[in-house]
């Protein structure tokens, strides 16, 4: 991953997401021979676009994770931002279409996409990308995270003629974040945090990471944190005096492959830390970065998410 990418990933913005055909709105589209298209309502507004549309660039890490889930091939992506999980796509069958922030146009242009995905981070490349090919922006809504990722992942059922194998997997979602709720009604407070560079942030509920809140309903040590999309920069002592039952940790330096980065294991082994409920009872939890800071979405990777603090808290 290069350094200018390392040094300007940041969280995705807010949006919901909605399909509509033949302008009313629909709860499935049959795909047809004769060139259908649905119309999406997205974050940037409304974009027709084809049914099973055979060559797709997406820009998202969580459409491709969704895509692949699916079954559904791309002929582009940003490959200088693949997750190892996704590392087939670094092969030659599929254009190299930029980095998130800075999509490579010509190479675009020349994969001759039927339609264009952008999200969170490339979502400022809309309208370039627009002048290209049908785009939609699928940009999550943070602080409605599980239903604007359910209307995003229909969505993308729906335009790839994939919505009852959608349908299943989020059933399957569903009893997996209950059975994780279960677990975490009485088991304390918790607490977010990602380290970067030896310095670390604080993430609550309507934040990026608010998930661990907002969806599998674990009590917060702080309900007071800004929900910024960087967070919120605490010291140690704070962690200490919030003391909470649970500290949920995200390495953005291993997220990214910063070689001079501090391990969070490295930064978080202190004294104010020792002295937390969450260390002395070893519920200190490594979230995957790649999953939680990378992705941050898609069928597959919302699915480990949840797994992950399901699993912690067994």
């Amino acid at each position: 991953m290069g350094s200018a990418l390392r040094t300007r990933l940041v969280a995705g913005g807010l949006a919901a997401v909605v399909v509509t055909l033949g302008g009313c709105t629909t709860g499935s589209t049959e795909a047809s021979e004769s060139g259908e298209t649905v119309t999406v309502q997205h974050a940037q507004g409304k974009t027709q676009v084809p049914v099973e549309p055979e060559k797709v660039v997406t820009f998202d890490m969580g459409t491709l994770d969704t895509m692949t889930e699916l079954g559904v091939d791309v002929a582009g992506v940003p490959k200088e931002t693949l997750p190892e999980y996704l590392s087939q796509y670094e092969s030659d069958d599929y254009a190299d279409a930029g980095t998130l922030f800075e999509p490579d146009l010509e190479a675009v242009n020349a994969a001759d996409p039927d339609l264009i995905i952008v999200a969170g981070r490339s979502s400022d490349a809309y309208d370039s990308l627009s002048d290209i090919a049908p785009t939609v922006d699928l940009t999550l809504d943070s602080s409605e995270f599980l239903s604007s990722f359910k209307e995003q992942t229909r969505t993308l059922g729906r335009i790839f003629d994939k919505s009852d194998k959608v349908d299943n997997e989020l059933r399957d979602l569903d009893k997996a974040i209950s059975e994780t709720r279960a677990d975490a009604a009485d088991a304390g407070t918790a607490l977010t945090v990602l380290t970067t560079g030896g310095k670390v942030s604080a993430y609550g509920p309507g934040s990026r990471f608010g998930m661990i809140h907002d969806v599998l309903g674990m009590q917060p040590a702080d309900e007071n944190i800004d929900a910024d999309t960087h967070g919120e920069a605490v010291s140690f002592e704070y962690i200490g005096k919030k003391d909470p039952d649970w500290l949920f940790v995200i390495d953005r330096d291993a997220a990214i492959d910063e070689e001079d980065g501090a391990a969070a294991r490295e930064v978080l082994d202190n004294e104010l830390v020792h002295n937390t409920t969450a260390w002395q009872q070893d519920q200190v939890v490594y979230l995957n970065p790649t999953r939680w800071y990378i992705v941050n979405g898609g069928l597959n990777t919302v699915t480990k998410m949840v797994s992950e603090v399901g699993s912690a808290l067994d």
